[in-house]
């Protein structure tokens, strides 16, 4: 299943949402420009490797910042990319851009703090913004939950589009994130780790959940139109 887009609309323009798409771009863009010895020493530095982590020095915990800004290819940055482009934009127009900003980072932070719980020992670099944008998939599927994820289901070389409710959508994938955490920990105590930060996932969706509201105390709640109001 591919997700298009959603079936809120805004109120005011994602000013937020779009600097952190195109700053994710711009380190991609001078990453993929540096050398192959450059770029294993800019991710030794800067990437999370909980192994590295050393709570007693402070510099040490950086980490849990910078590596929320770093993709390691060009479709992990796409597909990152396009779910902040499909959620992120209601979920700012929901808290104001500051605020909004200050939950995204935050909850990047939190998603690498769980990561590191369960893989205090690994040596293999953790990057992504996939952890902050689960925050802002958990801030959705809270705030948002009659809206519809218009999503495209290929079948062989044809397909439809389909309107899945949020609730279910970010639900199905919220399960599936657990589930592989799970056989990630038992293959874990087996001797095999996997490639992919599920606990991160896991983590961040958990702050979006919890801390949403917060984020949005004082702050008058807006109607959020949908395609009755403004057609596709």
């Amino acid at each position: 299943m591919f997700p298009i887009r959603d079936t809120v609309r805004t109120r005011s323009f994602p000013f937020i949402n779009w600097m952190i798409i195109i700053l994710n771009g711009l380190v991609f863009f001078l990453l993929s420009n540096l050398s192959p010895s450059g770029l294993d020493q800019f991710l030794d530095s800067f990437a999370l490797i909980p192994a590295l982590i050393d709570v007693s020095q402070p510099f040490s915990l950086i980490l849990f910042f910078t590596h929320i800004w770093m993709h390691g290819s060009l479709f992990h940055l796409i597909s990152n990319m396009w779910m902040l482009f499909i959620f992120g934009d209601n979920v700012e127009d929901r808290m104001g851009s500051v605020r909004y900003l200050l939950f995204y980072i935050l909850g990047g932070i939190f998603a690498g703090i769980l990561q590191f719980y369960f893989a205090a020992d690994a040596t293999i670099p953790t990057l992504g913004a996939s952890g902050a944008i689960a925050a802002v998939m958990g801030a959705y599927f809270l705030f948002f939950p009659h809206s519809k994820v218009i999503t495209f289901v290929p079948i062989f070389f044809f397909g439809w589009f389909i309107n899945i409710p949020s609730l279910i959508f970010l639900g199905i994938w919220f399960v599936s994130q657990v589930f592989s955490g799970v056989i990630e920990l038992t293959a874990a105590a087996g001797g095999a780790m996997g490639g992919v930060a599920w606990w991160a996932h896991i983590g961040g969706f958990l702050f979006g959940l919890i801390l949403a509201n917060p984020f949005c105390t004082g702050r008058k709640k807006r109607r959020s139109y949908t395609d009755e109001y403004y057609p596709w």
